[in-house]
């Protein structure tokens, strides 16, 4: 068992960002569990740091703070997405590739990493992002667009350079969330030149980039962006709000393991018709609240009731 001191060393070599730090603390840890007789623990620990000795450099967990970016490592896996079964495949399409992507190389072909996903809020692009992350085991790196554009001319472009050149030596998942806030037609009258500058950057880093980092895009409005983006992309991916069947095992995932008596009717699904995965996740979440509150079990008529105040929200928007 590791010493409270070791545990304290650990913490802050991971506060610190002191990668070696880290890795001779565990080795210590290591060496501790051989002397007491634990050779099992030792040689998992050993192995696992050997791991991170072969990674390339800015691949271990540990990650200076970049205010261009929000890290993070999900853990979320593909069942907790629920989308159609055309998005299923071609997610996990992009999934195999990239675990077979040395193979695809030897054959002089490269898997897909470049992603756009399309569709209206709440139907499940940001997930998607995270999904992928977890189940590859890299780190997801969210490009924060505040951060990002800058009203300064050249400013972004500059930054744009510095998140693609991150994805040389940081591998992982490198999210652009609301993405037309860059990637706008060129051709609308109220684009600056300062905008159009901006896309030519990008579209000029996408092309060249040649890392093993995946790249996802996300916007509500496909019909904003430049039509120069989508032959950079590898995979376009388009999200609609769910069908029934979608419906029927979301509220399954979310509320069937909670309140198993309860039967997902036609009736119900019928009433969640027209709202986003999110706002039905949000609903059961209340639901199941509500039942934690009052001690009491979930029903069917009231779900219907809150998926109508979910209804109501957008009529008056």
């Amino acid at each position: 068992m590791a010493t409270a001191e070791q545990v304290k060393s650990l913490v802050k070599a991971y506060v610190d960002h002191d990668e070696e730090k880290f890795k001779t603390v565990a080795l210590q840890i290591a060496a501790h569990e051989a002397r007491a007789g634990h050779d099992t623990v030792a040689r998992d620990l050993k192995k696992e740091i050997d791991k991170i000795s072969k990674m390339k450099p800015g691949t271990y967990r540990i990650e200076p703070a970049n205010p261009l970016f929000l890290f993070s490592t999900p853990s979320v896996k593909k069942n907790d997405l629920i989308v159609s079964t055309d998005l299923e495949t071609r997610i996990e399409r992009v999934l195999t590739e990239f675990r077979n992507r040395r193979k695809l190389q030897s054959y002089g072909y490269a898997n897909r990493r470049k992603l756009l996903l399309e569709g209206a809020s709440g139907t499940g692009k940001t997930l998607t992002a995270s999904v992928i992350a977890s189940e590859l085991g890299l780190p997801l790196y969210t490009v924060q667009m505040d951060k990002l554009v800058s009203k300064f001319m050249g400013e972004t472009s500059a930054k744009l350079r510095q998140v693609f050149e991150s994805m040389y030596t940081d591998e992982g998942v490198y999210f652009f969330d609301e993405f037309d806030a860059i990637g706008s037609d060129r051709s609308f009258d109220n684009e600056v030149g300062e905008m159009r500058r901006i896309l030519n950057s990008f579209l000029q880093f996408i092309e060249q980039d040649s890392s093993d980092s995946l790249i996802i895009s996300a916007t509500n409005n496909q019909k904003l962006l430049d039509k120069a983006l989508f032959r950079r992309f590898d995979d376009v991916l388009h999200y609609d709000l769910p069908a029934k069947d979608e419906i029927y095992r979301l509220f399954e995932y979310k509320i069937g393991s909670f309140a198993p008596y309860l039967e997902i009717t036609g009736r119900l699904i019928d009433e969640a018709v027209g709202l986003s995965h999110a706002e039905i996740v949000r609903v059961s979440d209340d639901a199941i609240k509500n039942s934690i509150l009052h001690e009491s079990q979930i029903n069917e008529q009231e779900i219907i009731d809150l998926l109508k105040d979910r209804h109501l929200l957008y009529k008056g928007a």
